[in-house]
């Protein structure tokens, strides 16, 4: 693939999830408005985050770092008979697997409930609702898993477009279920959790034309003894944990925070929201296109280009993921204020989520790093060192909660759940930072002085732009209507960002070097 066709892919990518981030963000304003940050949403934030954990676990982690590499070996290497037959046997064996475990997550629920929300045992009622939306939430599993499958299948083939925005589905489904379905439950917020299977259900639909115009919908077959599926199996079980440790420390928080002060676990949600906007936009735009690229380049024996690959993906981070974690940082509660602060979300909500979110945004770089550092060892088909690296990661996080939380709470801090935020951004610096370590002693990768050099340029418009920031973000914003907070926040962005890429024009960076890897 030339660099050309990796830049308009990315584009692609870059702009459906963009279309996706902000619909996300009109979703969750919905969500704000009409349900606030209550003790009802934090149990429908817990009944939807344990499917949506496990697809992002099994489905777009484990799952897919392995069956990418080997359905990409078998693409470029065997005969199209084979790799039909791959597929098949992979769709197949997927789907089994995926009834079996859905059926079991709706018999179980309250066990699963009392497992990863052991803070609602004792509210019968919180509880019992959380139970009654997990049994309609789970399915949604076994839906987007498949959706995963099939997106993977596309994304080799370069059919980026579509994958990327299936999500916007989701959106649309949970606001057309919060506004139009509410009113017809006895508890208004389980409209949200029908929303979440109808999604599931309308994303998988989406995908099936398209696969079936690249050729690539045979019919499943059980496979569980097929060649490539044991291959994918072998590298998917130590990769479950490698490439999903940020979602294990996530549902760690989940499980913490439900001990917490009412409102904590949605504190933490829409603090999580904004931090995944530039993770997702930028994140999942390098991890998509990524995998597959550095794959081929590591089947061609293609050393020189694979570290190139790196090079360019750790520029963009460094160019536009450094400087969101500063923007998240220094006007986190202008943004939360602007965006949800109306109806049921109050001001001392979006007070409590600029905690969590300041603490986020200072892990964000290293979240960004993690999305290409860990499939550099993917693509090699090594999924045993991430995971090693995982472990130790997930360790270091459930010691960091407890060093970050329970001081907070014997000292009566008005913000423990901040903690929880600070311990994930610590223990993903330390995962990136690991990754990184193994690749280079194993002479994979290592930082070229052209890099070094072209991050040094960008710190005198990291400081000019963080200084601006600071300045101008520092107001009431309670006090503002929401037009007036809107175009305060658009003219403070603006300001920093073409005070930042002056800089950066100064310094002598240029477009060619984002876009040429």
């Amino acid at each position: 693939m030339k660099s050309t066709t990796l830049a308009r892919s990315g584009s692609i990518v870059a702009i459906m999830t963009l279309i996706s981030r902000v619909l996300g963000f009109v979703r969750d304003q919905v969500l704000a408005i009409v349900y606030g940050a209550s003790g009802t949403t934090d149990v429908f934030l817990v009944a939807f985050k344990i499917p949506n954990f496990l697809r992002r676990l099994f489905a777009e982690g484990a799952f897919a770092q392995a069956f990418v590499p080997v359905f990409t070996e078998y693409k470029e290497t065997r005969s199209k008979a084979a790799m039909l037959d791959l597929a098949a046997h992979v769709s197949g064996t997927l789907a089994v697997v995926l009834l079996v475990v859905s059926t079991l997550g709706v018999m179980f629920s309250p066990l699963i409930i009392m497992l990863f929300a052991p803070g609602f045992i004792d509210e019968p009622a919180r509880f019992d609702l959380a139970t009654d939306m997990l049994r309609i939430t789970f399915p949604y599993l076994f839906f987007v898993s498949l959706v995963a499958y099939s997106g993977s299948l596309l994304n080799t083939f370069g059919k980026f477009g579509i994958p990327s925005f299936t999500p916007v589905l989701l959106n649309v489904c949970m606001i057309v279920a919060a506004l139009g379905f509410s009113e017809r439950f006895e508890s208004p917020i389980m409209a949200l959790a029908w929303g979440v299977f109808a999604a599931g259900f309308v994303q998988l639909l989406l995908q099936l034309p398209f696969l079936r115009q690249i050729g690539l919908l045979p019919r499943p077959r059980w496979g569980w003894n097929h060649t490539g599926v044991k291959r994918i199996l072998k590298l998917m079980a130590p990769a479950i944990l490698g490439s999903s440790v940020a979602q294990i420390n996530l549902l760690l928080d989940t499980v913490i925070a439900s001990f917490l002060t009412v409102g904590s676990l949605s504190w933490l949600y829409y603090s999580d929201r904004l931090m995944e906007f530039p993770l997702g936009l930028l994140g999942v735009t390098l991890g998509t296109i990524i995998l597959p690229r550095l794959s081929r380049e590591h089947a061609s024996k293609n050393d020189d280009d694979f570290r190139k690959t790196l090079d360019w993906a750790i520029r963009l981070i460094i160019v536009l993921g450094v400087p969101s974690a500063i923007g998240l940082m220094l006007v986190a509660e202008g943004m939360l204020m602007t965006l949800f602060g109306y109806g049921q979300f109050t001001e001392n909500d979006a007070r409590m989520a600029s905690y969590s979110l300041m603490a986020y945004s200072a892990g964000l770089p290293a979240f960004l790093l993690i999305k290409i550092l860990a499939p550099a060892f993917f693509a090699r088909q090594n999924t045993k060192t991430p995971v090693r690296i995982g472990i130790v990661a997930l360790i270091s996080n459930m010691v960091y909660n407890l060093m970050f939380v329970l001081p907070m709470i014997w000292l009566d801090f008005m913000a423990p759940h901040t903690g929880l935020a600070l311990a994930s951004s610590l223990s993903a610096w330390q995962q990136a930072f690991m990754l990184y370590r193994e690749l280079s002693k194993k002479d994979i990768y290592q930082l070229s002085a052209e890099l070094r050099g072209f991050a040094l340029k960008t710190i005198p418009g990291l400081v000019v732009l963080a200084a601006l920031l600071a300045f101008f973000s520092g107001i009431d914003w309670d006090t503002l209507d929401a037009t007036a907070r809107l175009l305060r926040l658009l003219a403070i962005i603006a300001l920093g960002i073409t005070a930042y890429a002056a800089i950066l024009l100064v310094s002598g960076i240029r477009p060619r070097h984002l876009i040429d890897p």
